[in-house]
């Protein structure tokens, strides 16, 4: 026996199957960054985005997938997750990288490289 829902339920319900039927869709290309203090945290898969460190912030990265541009100068950068292109304008301090298959270039600066994951390239372009 089938029971209609009341009619206050069907919006709610439509809302519903509204979410459920993107589940599986396409990811989000919207990365997720959060500024505390003078640190950038950035996080996300398979994204392509742009992040300013302006005049001296600190950056860290993670997740998979995604190619960045990083303008102005980081006092540090930090990249952990895989498979990550990163282009760097300038980095003053430690250039840490930390994940897997990760690509890193800067254009300007004389970093500390510490590279403790696998597969990564850092270089100066």
């Amino acid at each position: 026996m089938f029971t209609s829902l009341p009619s206050p339920a069907l919006p709610l319900a439509a809302a519903l199957i509204a979410l459920l039927a993107g589940c599986g869709s396409a990811p989000d290309r919207q990365g997720t960054q959060v500024e505390v203090g003078s640190t950038i945290n950035y996080g996300s898969f398979g994204t392509k985005a742009e992040i300013d460190c302006g005049q001296g912030k600190s950056l860290n990265v993670g997740g998979s997938n995604n190619k960045l541009t990083v303008t102005g100068t980081c006092a540090s950068i930090s990249v952990g997750g895989a498979d990550n292109t990163i282009a760097v304008n300038r980095v003053d301090g430690e250039l840490s990288v930390v994940g897997l298959n990760n690509r890193v270039t800067y254009k300007a600066g004389d970093p500390t490289v510490n590279d403790t994951g696998s597969g990564n390239q850092v270089s100066k372009r």
